[in-house]
Formats: structure tokens, sequence, C-alpha cells
């Protein structure tokens, strides 16, 4: 049995070659320092993390936003999330949604391993919802907790096999047809320009300019390739400038609402208080607090 000394070694992002004298079950890479199940509780977040280690976390149940590097990953239900030692990343809960997720930690010592080869700089490696890989998923960390050396060998052979693969899903999608290529370079180009033009009163007929797409259509590709519907991401970005302008500026609550798209500081207000469970005073209240 992997003991609590070894949990905490992973989840404070120690460096690999401070593990390995407590995993003495792994006696070759992939050292697994940590691999559980994650039941969000309500509110629950982490901003601006960083790990030693790789990460692999799948979503199991509902969605939250996975901010990586400065990029936004709405993930939901059947993703799977990865990110490498070192990259600053978050996990934002949204209100009224529960998160439950796999967690898996792990490094491969003092060998190298081409890890960008299989990956290159994705973060989201695709949904793997009812597959055999969500299975293998489940095993693994079900298998992580028993403290024979058989089962952890197995858990290793698992985590090799879902890296394998999650890159042979990622290398099938990258030869995907020239449609789907040309669809998602459209869609990013309208989740840039809500990311541009937050402050403004973005309307579907823009995206639909810019886009070269129906309306429809982009609503439903824009969710499946982001998790949000255009509005809903227009949002997200909006509360994320709000909470940024009141870390980082003296302004009011309805300087921010003119700030980031609201004319009416009291629609802005009933806005934030719903998709985050506080009110942006609030908000600012307890972040005073914890600096104490």
């Amino acid at each position: 049995m992997i003991d609590e000394k070894t949990e905490r070694s992973a989840s404070d992002g120690s460096s690999p070659s401070e593990t390995i004298s407590d995993l003495p079950n792994f006696h070759y890479p992939p050292h697994i320092t940590l691999a559980h199940l994650f039941h969000a509780p309500k509110g629950w977040a982490i901003r601006n993390r960083t790990m030693g280690q790789y990460v692999l976390q799948y979503v199991v149940e509902g969605r939250a936003d996975y901010p990586i590097g400065g990029r936004l990953y709405p993930t939901v239900k059947g993703d799977l999330l990865f990110h490498r030692p070192g990259e600053p990343h978050s996990i934002l809960t949204l209100e009224g949604e529960p998160y439950v997720c796999l967690s898996l930690v792990f490094h491969f010592g003092a060998h190298e391993f081409p890890v960008h080869h299989l990956f290159g700089e994705k973060h989201l490696l695709g949904n793997y919802t009812g597959t055999e890989l969500e299975k293998k998923l489940n095993r693994l960390v079900h298998l992580y907790r028993q403290p024979d050396l058989s089962s952890q060998l197995q858990a290793q052979g698992l985590l090799l096999e879902a890296l394998g693969e999650a890159a042979a899903g990622l290398k099938k999608t990258r030869t995907g047809s020239t449609v789907e290529t040309r669809t998602k370079a459209k869609l990013l180009l309208v989740q840039h320009y809500i990311r541009e033009h937050y402050a403004e009163n973005v309307q579907h007929r823009d995206l639909e300019q810019i886009a070269g797409l129906s309306r429809n259509y982009i609503i439903v590709q824009f969710k499946r390739q982001f998790g949000l519907t255009p509005m809903q991401y227009l949002t997200w970005v909006r509360i994320q400038k709000a909470r940024e302008l009141a870390l980082q500026t003296s302004l009011s609550v309805s300087e921010i609402a003119s700030q980031v798209g609201y004319s009416d500081v009291h629609t802005f207000g009933k806005m934030f208080k719903k998709k985050t469970g506080t009110s942006l005073s609030q908000f600012c209240s307890a972040l005073v607090t914890y600096k104490v």
C-alpha cells in the first residue's frame, strides 16, 4: 500500500527523485505516485498550481473549467487532460455542477521518456466516455490501492496502455478530414473573437460573419469543441476578467461591470452570483480575509 507520505509528495509537486525511496513496489518507470478517485466538494477549486510530475485527469462525472498555461479547457464527462511538470494550471468547478475525476500523478525517474513525441503540446487528449480506456483508468486506480507487487505491475502496465491509446487517438484525429480541420479553425476564430471583444455587445450574427457558418451550426460545434456554447463561453470570460480586475485594480463593482460588457451593474451582479455562488464584493472580501 502506498503510504500517506507518498500521497503528500505527489500532491505537493515534489520532484521525481524525492519519491523513489517511497515506492518500493515500483521497480521500473512509470512510477505512479498518486492514483485516486476525487469527488469535489461544493465550491472547490485549485488555482495556479504547478506540479513536479506528469498528471492525467479524467472526468468521471460533471464538468469543470481547466485552464492550463493560459488556455481554457471546459471539460465534460469523458475528457482526458494531460499536463507536464512545471505547467501552471487551475481546476474551477461550476456552480450547480458536480465534478468527479480520476487523478493520476506519475514520472519516469531518471529515465528519458519521449512524451513530446506522443502528445506534442496537447493537453486535451480526447473524450473516452464508455470506452475501454475509461475501464482501464478505473482499474488502474483500484490496482494502485492494492499492496502486492503484481497489482502495482498491472497498474504500471495500464498506465502505459492508456498513454499509448491516447496518443493513437490523437494521431487519428490529426489525420481527420479536411472539413473537420477547417471547421475547428473557424471555431478557434470564434473563440479568439470572444476573448478579444468580451467587453462589447457580442451577438450571434457577429460570430456568423467571422466563421462563415450558420448560428445553429456554430452553437452545436462550439459546444462539442469547448464544452460551452459561445454565449456561455462569453459569460465565463467576463467572469474571469471581472475577477482579475477585482484583484489587480481598485475599480468599483459598477466600473468593473462596465469594463466587462455590462451597462447595468445589477444585471452583472445577478449573473456573477448565479455563476459563481457569490457576489463580486464577497469574492473580494474573502480574498482580503485570506491574505490577513
